[in-house]
């Protein structure tokens, strides 16, 4: 069964980093783009960063440009996003996300169909 299991979400301080795991299991993490979505209490789903490994290209949205980045392990089967100069607008659950039939970069969270659970960011003071 293909499954994703994010970790590396906490509490941090304004300012702050955090790296964020994201771990496959029952499939390999190589299908043409992987996600990174996040969602704040009351609001949609949004999507954060996104690769393609076709050719390595990453994509941010413009709140996180400079701040975050996205990579990927092949040899471990895992996705990561490294969260620099955290902001409290940032604070929300965040979730990865792949699907297999996927050949472009979607903002779209319906175009996606392997979520993992999602994992809790603060940042606060």
């Amino acid at each position: 069964q293909a499954q994703l299991v994010e970790s590396g979400g906490g509490l941090v301080q304004p300012g702050g980093s955090l790296r964020l795991s994201c771990a496959a299991s029952g499939f390999g993490l190589d299908y043409y783009v992987e996600a990174w979505f996040r969602q704040a209490p009351g609001k949609e789903r949004e999507g954060v960063s996104f690769i393609m490994n076709s050719d390595g290209s990453t994509y941010y949205t413009d709140s996180v440009k400079g701040r975050f980045t996205i990579s990927r392990d092949a040899a471990k089967n895992t996705l990561y996003l490294q969260m620099n100069s955290l902001k409290p607008e940032d604070t929300a659950v965040y979730y990865c996300a792949t699907d297999r039939r996927l050949r472009y970069v979607s903002f779209d969270p319906s175009d996606y169909n392997i979520w993992g659970q999602g994992t809790q960011v603060t940042v606060s003071s």
